[in-house]
């Protein structure tokens, strides 16, 4: 089968971010499958807030970045002084006494009013800071991490899409099955009340025809109203309404040419979810780095140059320094709180191991599964096709015998039914296979858009509208006219 032989590319890569362009949103519109895709892929909220938040775990790299780098700081200030004295002295008595008067002199008061500037311009940069250094490795073990998220959403977003849209033609199949059955039993219904004005039949053959038909006009609306949600489930996807999709035409049902173990190897290998569970034992690996840094000392070298002036009468000219050097500190006791810090970083990553052999034995149990259901759904879309041709026979030979009197109306409905559900089932039975072949791709990490286009090429250009056909209706209200059978002894 070639879908098993699709070249398997990296899954970290962006899926086409450098192609796609931004879509408007657009009246109802036809779409296939890879046009819906590439709407999704430009107007999904989900996976935009994911690029979102992946850049900003870029900028925060930066961020810490930024404190092995030299930090270079200017200061000043410009201040008006305004200074205010009164004193006064006494002297001993007959020394420096006004003549005549014998009274002491008096020292008058006095103010001062200046400006001043002062300027400072210091440099610093780290020489060695652990702690600083090993924020920058778990910074980028984030971004590492924050890639395989990406990738998650982004597959996570392709089988959502094409889940959505194989949903909208399985319910189309399912829908145009329930109105033929409707129609048929519709037919039968007319023909037994027919048949009872006439008194070729009893009154409980047409009561018969009726409760059938009433259960397949409901199934009928069931079968729309699925339509109808399973169009809303792809608008919200993609932001786009679609008037119309193209229909899955023929296809090549197939077993996977791999087998199960390559698929769990893949799985292991490229599945998003798992690696990005792995990339978080390493960040936490760098945490438990980080609090036992706190425990080194730290270097830094420095430089300043400090420049003072005023224009105070008394003072001329003006002040400036300037220093060079190294400084160095080395924590001796922090209460206790670096050996926490120790101890909460290793009990954080032995949780982040455990959280990663979850993940990894709940992937592979995906897969195998999903290889398991889509080996069955080959075999159960064989047989769906198949049925479809008994129940036809049966019907045809169920008819026969109603007509000679050989067998009754409920048998009749019985079969009718069971034709059509055979026609229901079998849609259900192709697209269950189109959507666990999907799935299995993205459970190993393989889902991607050359994988959507080469599904997309199972498609026709038969289009699969929106609008809801009425159904059954006339069928229904031409049942209705003919009015409910006399009660019995009437």
């Amino acid at each position: 089968m070639r879908l098993a032989h699709w070249a398997v590319n990296a899954p970290l890569r962006p899926l086409l971010l450098a192609v796609l362009t931004a879509s408007v949103v657009l009246p109802a519109q036809a779409a296939d499958l890879i046009t819906i895709t590439r709407d999704a892929l430009s107007n999904n909220a989900a996976l935009n807030s994911a690029r979102a938040q992946y850049s900003g775990v870029e900028a925060a790299r930066d961020v810490a970045r930024g404190g092995l780098l030299p930090q270079v700081n200017a200061s000043g200030n410009v201040v008006h002084h305004e200074q205010f004295e009164s004193q006064s002295s006494a002297r001993a008595p007959g020394a420096g006494t006004d003549a005549g008067t014998g009274a002491g002199v008096g020292v008058g008061g006095g103010e001062d009013r200046y400006n001043s500037l002062s300027l400072t311009l210091e440099a610093t940069q780290i020489l060695f800071n652990e702690v600083t250094r090993q924020q920058v490795t778990q910074a980028e073990r984030q971004i590492d991490q924050q890639v395989y998220l990406l990738a998650a959403t982004e597959q996570q977003l392709l089988i959502d899409v094409a889940s959505a849209y194989f949903d909208i033609l399985r319910a189309n199949e399912v829908l145009e099955a329930r109105q033929a059955q409707e129609r048929a039993i519709g037919r039968q219904l007319e023909q037994a009340s027919e048949q009872f004005e006439v008194g070729l039949i009893a009154i409980t053959e047409v009561e018969e025809a009726r409760a059938s038909f009433d259960q397949s006009r409901a199934d009928r609306i069931a079968a729309e109203s699925n339509l109808q949600v399973a169009f809303e489930v792809l608008e919200q996807l993609t932001g786009q309404r679609y008037a119309d999709i193209d229909s899955l035409g023929d296809m090549p049902v197939g077993v996977p040419t791999n087998d199960r173990d390559y698929w769990v190897e893949q799985a292991i290998q490229r599945n998003p979810q798992v690696l990005a569970q792995q990339a978080g034992i390493e960040i936490s690996r760098v945490g438990v780095d980080i609090a036992r840094a706190g425990r080194l000392p730290t270097f830094q070298a420095f430089a300043n140059y400090q420049h003072a002036d005023s224009d105070l009468d008394a003072v001329s000219g003006y002040d400036a320094s300037s220093q060079i050097g190294v400084s160095a500190n080395l924590p001796i006791y922090t209460g206790g709180s670096t050996s926490a810090s120790i101890r909460q970083g290793t009990y954080q990553l032995e949780s982040t191991q455990y959280e990663f052999e979850s993940q990894r034995r709940t992937t592979i149990q995906q897969v195998r599964s999903l290889y398991t259901q889509v080996s069955n759904n080959v075999e159960t879309v064989e047989a769906r096709q198949q049925a479809i041709v008994s129940t036809q026979s049966a019907l045809e030979a169920t008819r026969a015998g109603y007509e000679v009197g050989t067998r009754n109306i409920v048998d009749v409905l019985n079969a009718e039914q069971n034709y059509y559900n055979a026609i229901a089932n079998y849609a259900e039975a192709r697209y269950d296979y189109v959507v666990n072949l999907l799935s299995l791709r993205q459970q190993s990490g393989l889902l991607d858009v050359p994988a959507i286009e080469e599904v997309n090429a199972w498609l026709t250009g038969e289009q699969v509208s929106f609008t809801l056909p009425d159904g059954g209706e006339d069928d229904y209200q031409r049942a209705m006219d003919i009015g409910a059978p006399p009660t019995p002894g009437m």
